[in-house]
């Protein structure tokens, strides 16, 4: 075989390979604006596109995307850290995640906050494509309240292409052996619904820990 045709096949054999991105810093506090960038923890030579973006969170709002395949099979969920193949509706967690620990610095430096439910902006373009890629945005706004009614913690119910369990979501929170919620109150956004099939709601609740 002529060389010119051995580096076309070695071309195309390198295109199949693509980065996969996570994000690590699951103990950092943003503290002003300007602090939203994170070290990220790259795990590479994955037979398909998966990029994780770290959730960038300001004093007003946290946002963030995750593009690439929308499930993974068995054999990827430990590497990722995954606890299920959905891997870009897990995304959701990764922005509860973050979302709660803002509320919580945002509490404890009293500027008392609840996430703005009704102006949450979420998309999934190209899900359900058949090209099983997607680029999954979402926004989290937050407002200021008084103290008595400032928010700690967050957390989602959804599914990808099929209705959420709202109601196991809410007996897990409200039953935590841990008492996470204070007064068992949830407070429930409407039900969130993208064109290509995404439903989610959101959750937030005062912390038993937090909320004194």
């Amino acid at each position: 075989m002529k060389l010119g045709v051995w580096l076309i096949v070695y071309g195309l054999a390198i295109g199949l390979f693509f980065s996969c991105s996570g994000k690590n810093g699951a103990n950092r506090d943003f503290t002003d604006e300007s602090q939203d960038e994170l070290v990220l923890d790259s795990t590479s030579n994955l037979p398909f596109i998966c990029v994780i973006d770290t959730p960038a969170c300001t004093d007003s709002a946290c946002s963030g995307m995750y593009r690439g395949v929308e499930f993974v099979s068995d054999r990827y969920i430990d590497r990722l850290k995954l606890n299920g193949t959905d891997v870009a509706h897990q995304y959701s967690n990764k922005m509860c995640e973050y979302v709660g620990k803002k509320l919580k610095q945002l509490y404890r430096d009293s500027l008392y906050s609840k996430v703005d439910m009704a102006k949450i902006r979420v998309s999934t373009e190209g899900m359900n494509s058949g090209e099983d890629y997607v680029e999954y945005k979402v926004y989290i706004p937050f407002k200021r309240v008084p103290k008595s009614q400032a928010m700690t913690a967050f957390d989602h119910c959804g599914g990808w292409g099929h209705k959420p369990e709202l109601e196991k979501r809410k007996r897990d929170l409200l039953f935590s052996p841990n008492k996470i919620v204070k007064n068992r109150r949830l407070w429930i956004s409407k039900l969130y619904r993208t064109k290509e099939g995404l439903q989610e709601y959101w959750i937030q609740w005062q912390h038993s820990d937090w909320n004194k």
